[in-house]
């Protein structure tokens, strides 16, 4: 808060919430506000803060602050214990997924292992030497994102950490970088049968479904438009340069003015000075790290599962093991399993000293410090506001409970509410473990299939769409922690895309709840993303054509060196 409007705009903001809550709790009747409009208060005073101030953390503590003081009917004391968590079932102890935490940890201490060992070096000569263009390097991003499909976590964090010298030098902004990044982790996990969202939103689906869970999954698949056009976005924007809103003043600066950040904030400072590591080290010693960490991690997914134990219903059931996963734990427990080997695969290579390889057990832990903390409070948060807390979900469906007259236009209606509640909550799987059970419940199993699958992909696509657009959000925390971005430089680049996209989804559920045909639902759909980001060319290019003049030279000039 350097600048004094900042200052004036955020203690306005914060008069506004203790008015807001001195209202609610003149206005209340004495039946709380669990289930309620107040119930979306808590991510909203999060968010607002955030976005007025440029700093997370005390935004998040507020937000979590009020939402413990709405959840204990103002009792000063019921309020400490919300927060906390003590013996309750929200609060900060009780949100906290310590194995989550240790995966990011052990993602953490493996990128840097990657860094010191030379692989993530000797990617990125392989990648200069084989991507020429601002295009190829995004695109490369994009492509090496979607290849780590297993978790978006280990998405976010691999592909910044290699990623993030070939953008450099291509002069691409740190903030495209992680718009790049968070497009290609959650939309790439939801559409893969094999990922820890695969499983996680399988096990939302209510018992009696017709077929197995995973084929609720598999069905929402080639309806989830807004996962699959997000990729479409970030084929087209790359291809044809297509940058607007925030993110075109980023890209500016990052081509004529050479300034990857913008905003004078630097994250992460100094850990861009990469290590060359042993110049004997190849491509595959990246590679093989990263396959084997993905290997491992669908081995603990399906070890969770039941795949091996004789007593569980899932033995030797592969799908049904998936399906029944326990995603935190699996990804543990591959993880671990997976450093260890990455340890010893570079001692025998020869490529790093133990005493060196060492080192990357505290580097690792301290560039995850940051995330990690605003990780704690988004879940806190999110916890605040779910089943044990004010029931966002319970509110969200009294009001949708007056619109199953809509039948076939209640795809789109569905996309929109999980967009909604992905956004206030930050949370995806929270999102779409709230609307999947209502989805089911909605549509006929058997007379109403088609929609049914629409509905479902409805509600997994706004889950991901809000989740993607939130600045309390776990991936978008990721993202940027993965390119090295300033958090909220991130989200204001990304929203103006994140809502492109949305858009374009919303028309799209429309036709095909409509039509109800795959191919062409699909076709029209791909259409509409392309006309839009056609005409947002030509309006933005019309308005700012000195801009991308410079730009153009810019890049001219990069390239004929």
């Amino acid at each position: 808060m350097e600048k004094k409007s900042t200052k004036i705009a955020y203690f306005i903001a914060l008069a506004v919430v203790i008015v807001a809550l001195v209202i609610a709790k003149v206005t209340n009747d004495g039946s709380g506000f669990v289930a309620t409009g107040w119930a979306l208060f808590p991510p909203v005073v999060a968010i607002a803060l955030a976005l007025i101030s440029k700093e997370v953390y005390s935004s998040l503590f507020l937000g979590c602050l009020v939402g413990a003081l709405l959840l204990a009917d103002f009792s000063p004391w019921q309020t400490v214990v919300n927060f906390i968590g003590a013996g309750e079932g929200v609060g900060m102890i009780n949100a906290i997924d310590i194995s989550i935490l240790i995966f990011l940890v052990i993602l953490g201490i493996m990128v840097d292992l990657m860094n010191k060992a030379g692989g993530s070096a000797a990617f990125g000569r392989w990648a200069s030497k084989s991507v020429k263009t601002r295009s190829g390097a995004q695109l490369m991003t994009m492509l090496l994102g979607v290849l780590i499909f297993i978790d978006d976590y280990f998405n976010c964090l691999t592909v910044g950490a290699v990623m993030r010298p070939v953008t450099e030098s291509h002069k691409i902004s740190r903030a495209k970088l992680a718009y790049v990044i968070d497009a290609t982790a959650a939309p790439v996990c939801m559409l893969a049968p094999v990922s820890s969202w695969a499983a996680a939103v399988a096990s939302y689906v209510p018992d009696g479904f017709p077929g197995s869970r995973i084929s609720m999954f598999l069905s929402q698949i080639p309806f989830n438009y807004y996962c699959i056009l997000t990729l479409v976005m970030v084929i087209v924007t790359s291809v044809l340069n297509i940058d607007y809103g925030p993110m075109l003043k980023h890209e500016y600066n990052a081509q004529v003015k050479d300034d990857l950040f913008t905003t004078p904030e630097r994250p992460f400072a100094g850990a861009d000075d990469y290590e060359e590591g042993d110049k004997h080290s190849s491509v595959l010693d990246l590679l093989l790290p990263v396959i084997v960490l993905i290997a491992l991690c669908i081995v603990g997914l399906i070890w969770t599962g039941g795949m091996w134990d004789a007593e569980s219903d899932n033995y030797h059931n592969f799908v049904m093991s998936f399906s029944d996963a326990t995603a935190g734990t699996g990804l543990c427990l591959g993880s671990i399993v997976a450093i260890v080997v990455t340890f010893i695969y570079y001692w025998l290579r020869g490529l790093i000293s133990f005493n060196k390889s060492m080192e990357s057990i505290p580097n690792g832990f301290i560039q995850m410090i940051s995330p990690i903390l605003i990780l704690c409070f988004a879940w806190t948060l999110c916890g605040l506001c779910r089943d044990n807390g004010l029931q966002v979900g319970a509110f969200v469906e009294g009001v949708m409970a007056n619109t199953g007259s809509l039948a076939k236009f209640l795809p789109a209606v569905i996309f929109i509410v999980a967009c909604f509640i992905g956004f206030a909550t930050g949370t995806s799987w929270g999102t779409i473990g709230i609307m999947v059970p209502l989805v089911c419940a909605v549509f006929d199993w058997n007379s109403q299939i088609t929609l049914l699958s629409i509905g479902l992909a409805a509600s997994c696509a706004g889950g991901v769409c809000g989740d993607h657009l939130s600045p309390i959000s776990d991936t978008t925390i990721m993202a940027s922690a993965g390119a090295h971005c300033f958090h909220l430089n991130h989200v204001a680049t990304q929203i103006p895309y994140g809502v492109t996209v949305a858009a374009v989804s919303f028309v799209s559920f429309i036709i095909a709840g409509l039509l109800q045909n795959v191919v062409i639902c699909m076709i029209i759909a791909i259409v509409l993303m392309i006309a839009t980001l056609l005409v947002i060319r030509v309006v933005v290019g019309k308005k700012h054509a000195g801009i991308f003049a410079e730009m153009a030279a810019a890049d001219k000039a990069l390239y004929n060196k």
